[in-house]
């Protein structure tokens, strides 16, 4: 008599293969297990993220504060792209018109879709304008990119919650999960650089994303295992689309994309879809030996809530964070250069490695997505306008010839200490300096910014300004009542977080 296995269901915490369906040449069934205890063990850094996010509780208060600045501040740049027809054009329903009863709502539009499509929708959207918040390290990314699955899982089960008579999920729930989802994507890309090896930082956005919404969902440990291992094999995009010469617009919706694979990764979990127990240090087939150049993915730092705490906003200027200092030393020099253009002879911008390697750029740029990825560009508009916006990385702007005469004037140089006090934990500066010098040997000063309006040592600052930022995006698609109805809730932490989701959506429906 022998056996023929039909399907493998997954790994249980007790280190078996389940068998089920197994019958024999008779067609008499049973389950089997198969004890791999010692064969697959669960990677470390797998186990790790899966207990942090079961059974980690946060209690920090600067994390939960935080937290609500950047939900709302989020929105506000989904709602600013929606004035943009090649946002636009992505959004929506997979075939036109299909519209899913309890489904996710997708803010500022009619769209109510699956949670896949919708995380899709909503990632898109937060990340279209590169203006959501940074997180620099190894690796750098947008860790706020994760509400896009947040947000679609969220509103979808608070739904099916109240459909069936039971609570729905709060807006404290939603900005619990944001934290943790933070704290997963930032310590993964405090050591493990995905750029050098040629991968982009969406990953890191799918990882997070995955573990998270599986215990939304209910998931336990042998369900976030196992959605996160498949979240690994996925692999992983290239960063082919961020550099010249084909930096293009897949930039803007790619974190979308990654949030969406997760919802969709999750949601097979929560089905019995089995795991890969060593997807990350399988030898000759894993991740670290196919994808990360044989080197061993480790986490930093205990998870808690450090990457919410130490995030960054993009406050004032729509444009690559590593620019955001640079940004703001050529506002403050435009008045002692706008009336005398003609008369310089070289500009020099002082920064740190990563933005060389990242944002430095010569040559032709060929679309908004190339602009908003060049210091020169940013520094430029700053120099001439004294002020950056969305609409100065369009074709038409870039059209002023004045543009790249200043950009063949630059030169761009690092400063050692930038650079090492990028990467210490204790400040994480992104420090910049311009000075612009004129053909009679005259300069003005040399402006340094060590850290950017949005960093933790400027969070007094940037709060109330993160609140005029938010309602100036408002303004865009929403009515003076709905807008200000937003604002009176989104800044009211008592009433947000007490707030049902399903509940604080609708605010979002035009």
């Amino acid at each position: 008599m022998s056996w023929n296995s039909t399907k493998i269901t997954g790994f249980s915490d007790h280190g078996f293969i389940i068998l089920a369906n197994v019958r024999n040449n008779n067609g008499k069934g049973r389950i089997q297990l198969i004890n791999v205890t010692d064969q697959k063990k669960v990677d470390t850094v797998i186990e790790e993220i899966t207990d942090y996010v079961l059974n980690k509780e946060i209690t920090s208060e600067e994390a939960f504060t935080t937290a609500q600045y950047v939900l709302m501040d989020t929105l506000g740049c989904g709602i600013l792209a929606l004035n943009y027809p090649e946002c636009t054009k992505l959004l929506g329903p997979i075939v036109p018109g299909t519209m899913v009863p309890g489904g996710t709502r997708v803010p500022g539009t009619s769209y109510v879709l699956d949670p896949v499509q919708g995380a899709f929708n909503i990632g898109a959207m937060i990340r279209w304008l590169d203006y959501n918040d940074t997180w620099l390290a190894a690796e750098w990314g947008h860790p706020s990119d994760n509400l896009g699955g947040i947000l679609a899982v969220a509103d979808y089960l608070s739904q099916e919650r109240i459909r069936k008579g039971q609570e729905p999920l709060t807006v404290q729930d939603v900005l619990e999960a944001m934290i943790k989802a933070h704290e997963i994507q930032g310590v993964l890309a405090l050591e493990n650089s995905l750029n050098r090896v040629g991968l982009d930082h969406v990953l890191y956005v799918k990882i997070a994303t995955t573990a998270v919404v599986t215990k939304l969902l209910g998931g336990g440990r042998e369900e976030i295992n196992n959605a996160l291992s498949n979240a690994w094999i996925d692999n992983s995009s290239l960063r082919t689309y961020r550099h010249a010469p084909n930096t293009g617009s897949r930039k803007s919706w790619a974190a979308g994309d990654a949030t969406s694979r997760g919802v969709r990764l999750a949601m097979m979990a929560m089905k019995g879809e089995m795991g890969y127990p060593s997807a990350l240090s399988a030898e000759g087939w894993g991740f670290q030996d196919v994808l990360f150049n044989h080197q061993t993915l480790t986490l930093a730092r205990p998870l808690d809530s450090y990457v919410m705490e130490n995030v960054l906003f993009k406050v004032s200027y729509p444009a690559e964070f590593h620019a955001q200092t640079a940004a703001e030393a050529a506002v403050q020099l435009h008045p002692d250069v706008s009336n005398r253009l003609d008369e310089i002879d070289k500009i020099t911008i002082t920064t740190h490695e990563s933005a060389i390697r990242i944002i430095d750029k010569k040559g032709p740029l060929n679309n908004p997505a190339d602009r908003d990825h060049c210091i020169q560009y940013i520094t430029a508009i700053g120099l001439l306008k004294g002020n950056i916006t969305a609409e100065d990385y369009e074709d038409e702007a870039a059209s002023d010839s004045r543009i790249d005469a200043l950009r063949e004037k630059m030169v761009v140089t690092e400063n050692k200490q930038y650079s090492k006090d990028y990467l210490d934990p204790d400040k994480r500066s992104i420090a910049n300096a311009v000075q612009v010098h004129f053909q009679d040997g005259t300069s003005t000063e040399n402006v340094e910014y060590q850290y950017p309006l949005g960093h933790r040592f400027r969070r007094k600052e940037a709060f109330p300004k993160i609140e005029q930022k938010l309602s100036a995006n408002l303004a865009t698609q929403y009515t003076v009542k709905q807008r200000r109805k937003v604002e009176e809730v989104g800044f009211d932490y008592a009433k947000l977080t007490g707030m049902s989701i399903n509940d604080f959506m609708e605010l979002f429906i035009p």
